[in-house]
């Protein structure tokens, strides 16, 4: 006889008894509340028509998480990214066996009670009235889909998944009249859709059809009554019954849900006996999420591609939005990325530089006219383990880049002058350009003028002593003679300098202006990356038009709509005849400069060449008319000084922009131009200087470069002792990201210096 509460109240089981006499009264009937022995208590309160006709019944399902595939320019997949491995599939492509053993072992009466059981509640209540506890639970799978539903909306947050998963009278009674909106708004074969979609599988898998490929790597349609079986088994406990883990008790709960298919008449009793005699037979396909299984190197690429959706306004007004749509998935994402220059730029980083290298390499390949980014790789690949990284040197740091970028050297020499030629400098321009000099007494700024005012004065040389003027434009280009441009950027001053790289896009590596001083604004002594020295050299090959990068081509959602993605915006930044006079200048470079190493065969093309103080950095940065690619080399942390190194299993004596960058640019564009059309420059006719035999001309083939610091001194150094007078100049330790307090990144870098 049930025991009456001290006081003369109702027993536990009258009173439940009487809530859901209360619940009936108002049009419906409470189930899936497994209740114990003392939790019936707190029900008065809530225990009345009034109560549960006061909870919301507005139900908003939220669009289930999937994954996303990553797409290159011709539809191949390079990565799938998901919060949750999820692929959505109608009941028709459900094993008919799948529904019936989820049914069977979740919920027998499944097609003849409504939203609730009350057979099935009384049966748990009186069960767990006799043990004291919450030993049976009658939840109808419309109750667990609502939950389900709960965990889905409340995504990774901790807080609201603990709220969605909470066991409070209050919840269990939300559910259950959410669990009546939903019968009567989709109905059994949606629901059952819907649950099979949402559910938990183990093993990473929401979802059967993630399920089925990651148990058995087959569709959902396909499973057989053994597998269904053991699927519809895991779904109590995940993790206790996960096969791959715990054979014997994955085995034994399939073994229960066949029996209990049986027993409700699904299968009949021999063919579920076969079923159990069956061995488990996995065939595990390993979850493959996120950029690092990307194909062809493109591991980097993918990442920016994640960073220009979470960051760019046009994906959602703030992060917060982005973010979710992101993390929701589902999406296609078609991209810019050009599959044969993907592969090529990979092939000639593999030829080389190796990955367990002192110094990397990263190249970057971008259309002129379109802003589409073709190619990105890196000879670090992307991960956390040895000699590898998830810092992309190509890009900026609010893209997942470095820090600061990586001083470009001379490869900036072509700014200051194509800032002379708009300005009105004709190509024929001399200079007296000596073997050294001091800086300057004052150049002229946006602002308040730059002064030398170093005792003794800052101080600049070129490489070789050989090289002393006069020079005209064309040569100096060609040699990259430092003091012919110092001498320029006297004359122009720094603010049309400033403009010109404005207009390019040219910004430092953690996104600010550059600084108007004349290392930075002549010698590159400023840290860029190679997408942003792709793009603007891109300009010259587009006649004067710069246009922004790109990555995105389109997106579309797992309903078949379309998103708005980031277009590319292009204007003009010098005119037509200053990019061909440019063009004309650095043809030259690679014809009889510095850049020799890297021409390329039977096509138009032009680059600079680039080498920073104490041969830590070394560029070539070049372009044809269709296609434009920067290459930088050296160590991310700038610890190391390239000479009497070995690279890709070459040993260099010293590193030169032309020597070791420009080889690798030349085999990364031939195979990414490789059966594309090659259209010629518009060139200007610049005549040659008269000749000066007095003066010596020539110098060794590729070293040219005018690499600032020649004989270990930094121009713009004064003598030993002396200040650095140019921000940028000394590259702190902390290059390629993170902070100076010592705070870094959980991964390996592969010996460089984390950040």
């Amino acid at each position: 006889m049930p025991k009456k509460r001290s006081g003369g109240g109702l027993s536990t089981t009258q009173q439940a008894a009487k809530f859901l006499g209360v619940a009936a009264l108002s049009g419906v009937v409470l189930a899936g509340i497994a209740l114990p022995a003392a939790g019936a208590l707190g029900l008065a309160t809530k225990g009345t028509v009034e109560g549960f006709d006061e909870i919301p019944a507005n139900l908003k399902t939220p669009p289930l998480s999937q994954r996303t595939t990553i797409l290159d320019s011709k539809g191949g997949t390079i990565a799938s990214v998901y919060s949750r491995d999820r692929t959505v599939v109608p009941l028709k492509d459900i094993s008919p066996y799948m529904q019936q053993a989820i049914v069977a072992i979740e919920d027998a009466r499944f097609y003849e009670h409504g939203a609730v059981d009350l057979k099935g509640i009384l049966r748990a209540l009186n069960r767990n009235v006799q043990t004291g506890g919450t030993a049976e639970g009658a939840s109808t799978l419309t109750q667990q889909y609502v939950k389900n539903v709960f965990v889905e909306e409340a995504g990774d947050d901790p807080d609201k998944v603990a709220q969605a998963t909470q066991q409070t009278m209050g919840r269990k009674v939300q559910e259950l009249k959410y669990a009546i909106q939903v019968e009567e708004e989709l109905g059994k074969k949606k629901i059952l859709e819907n649950y099979l979609n949402i559910t938990f599988f183990g093993q990473q898998a929401y979802g059967v059809e993630a399920a089925a490929q990651r148990y058995f790597s087959k569709s959902a349609k396909d499973l057989t009554l053994a597998e269904s079986a053991l699927l519809a088994g895991v779904v109590q406990s995940p993790s206790r019954y996960d096969p791959v883990n715990d054979t014997a008790e994955a085995t034994k709960r399939r073994n229960t849900v066949l029996q209990r298919m049986a027993d409700v008449g699904n299968v009949s009793q021999a063919a579920a006996d076969k079923a159990k005699a069956t061995p488990i037979k996995l065939k595990v396909k390993k979850p493959k999420n996120g950029c690092i299984t990307a194909v062809s190197g493109a591991g980097f690429f993918c990442d920016y591609v994640r960073h220009v959706f979470l960051t760019d306004p046009v994906f959602g007004e703030t992060k917060e939005d982005r973010a979710k749509i992101w993390n929701r998935g589902g999406l296609t994402i078609r991209t810019t990325l050009d599959p044969q220059s993907q592969q090529s730029v990979q092939g000639s980083i593999k030829n080389h530089v190796y990955k367990s290298d002192r110094v990397a390499t990263a190249v970057t390949l971008v259309q002129p006219g379109t802003g589409k980014i073709m190619g990105m790789g890196q000879s670090k690949p992307y991960g956390f383990g040895n000699n590898e990284t998830q810092y992309n040197y190509s890009v900026n740091k609010a893209m997942g880049g470095s820090n600061y970028g990586f001083p470009t050297g001379s490869t900036f020499k072509p700014f200051l002058a194509a800032a002379a030629i708009e300005g009105g400098k004709p190509a024929t321009q001399v200079y007296p350009s000596p073997y050294e000099m001091d800086y300057p007494d004052t150049v002229r700024s946006c602002g308040k003028p730059w002064v030398n005012d170093g005792v003794p004065k800052y101080h600049l040389e070129n490489e070789s002593e050989t090289e002393k003027g006069p020079y005209a434009l064309k040569e100096a280009m060609e040699k990259s003679v430092n003091t012919y441009f110092v001498q320029m950027l006297q004359d122009i001053g720094m603010c049309p300098v400033s403009q010109m790289t404005d207009k390019l896009g040219v910004v430092q590596g953690d996104g600010s202006k550059l600084p108007q001083n004349p290392s930075t604004l002549t010698l590159g002594s400023n840290g860029l990356s190679p997408l942003t020295m792709a793009s603007a050299y891109a300009t010259f090959a587009n006649r004067g038009t710069y246009c922004t990068p790109i990555a995105i081509e389109s997106v579309n959602k797992a309903d078949g709509s379309s998103l708005p993605v980031p277009k590319t915006s292009c204007s003009q930044a010098m005119s037509q005849t200053t990019a061909d006079t440019i063009n004309t200048l650095l043809r030259g470079v690679v014809d009889s400069g510095t850049g020799q190493e890297a021409g390329l065969q039977s096509r138009d093309n032009a680059g600079k060449t680039g080498t920073t103080d104490a041969r830590k950095n070394a560029w070539f940065v070049g372009y044809t008319p269709n296609m434009s690619g920067a290459v930088w080399v050296g160590s991310p942390s700038q610890s190391v000084e390239m000479e009497r190194i070995t690279i890709g299993g070459v040993y260099q004596d010293k590193v030169y922009g032309g020597q070791v960058p420009g080889p690798i640019w030349r085999d990364a564009m031939t195979g990414a131009l490789n059966g594309v059309a090659a259209p010629p420059f518009n060139t200007v006719n610049i005549p040659d200087p008269p000749k000066n035999d007095d003066r010596e001309r020539g110098r060794d083939r590729g070293r040219d470069e005018g690499r600032h610091g020649a004989g270990g001194k930094k121009p713009g150094d004064k003598k030993p002792g002396g200040k650095n007078p140019f921000p940028g100049m000394s590259i702190p330790p902390d290059l390629i990201g993170g902070n100076t307090g010592g705070g870094h990144r959980s991964q390996t870098n592969g010996g460089t210096q984390g950040p």
